[in-house]
């Protein structure tokens, strides 16, 4: 295999790895606010893992960047990580990402600062992840060669299907009964 070949596997299935990450995150932190999951667990099990695969992502994400800035093939530079819309190819697509990643990198950092922050501030900026994630999922789906795998599509769009439900959801009738 060569070093191209690698860094381009190695920057799908980090890329996959930490839209997983930040799926379980989103799902578990609208399970709280729902009460769906709480036959699988305890509020406090549930707060655990949304708070663990909220900081997993970081370094999956860190990881599927680096590759693709090692990947000769990708022709992606460090500018094109901080400004969307740069590149020559799939630009939605890569744009998009960029996008998802600054949003979620702000979601991340106003996490760790949540007590410093006013708390009605706090929750519009957190409430930003789902939109994030949604550009992820775009971004997956315009620049992500694996949606061709049954078993990555059935996954991904379900996960999309459950967090947008549980999404409307919560909307329309707030915390739902156990």
């Amino acid at each position: 295999m060569d070093s191209d070949l690698f860094f381009w596997t190695l920057s799908r299935v980090a890329g996959l790895s930490s839209f997983v990450s930040l799926a379980v995150s989103l799902l578990t932190g609208l399970a709280l606010r729902t009460a769906v999951l709480d036959w699988l667990g305890s509020n406090r099990a549930l707060r655990s893992l949304h708070e663990f695969t909220a900081v997993l992502w970081i370094p999956l994400g860190a990881l599927h960047l680096l590759a693709l800035l090692l990947d000769q093939t990708a022709r992606i530079g460090p500018l094109d990580l901080v400004v969307p819309f740069r590149v020559a190819y799939g630009t939605l697509g890569v744009g998009l990402g960029t996008i998802s990643l600054e949003l979620l990198a702000l979601v991340a950092v106003t996490g760790w600062l949540r007590r410093r922050l006013n708390p009605v501030a706090w929750q519009w900026i957190h409430r930003l992840g789902y939109f994030a994630f949604g550009l992820a999922f775009i971004h997956a789906l315009t620049t992500g060669s694996d949606f061709s795998d049954p078993a990555i599509s059935a996954v991904t769009w379900s996960t999309a299907a459950g967090l947008a439900v549980l999404a409307v959801a919560r909307l329309l009738w707030g915390r739902l009964p156990a």
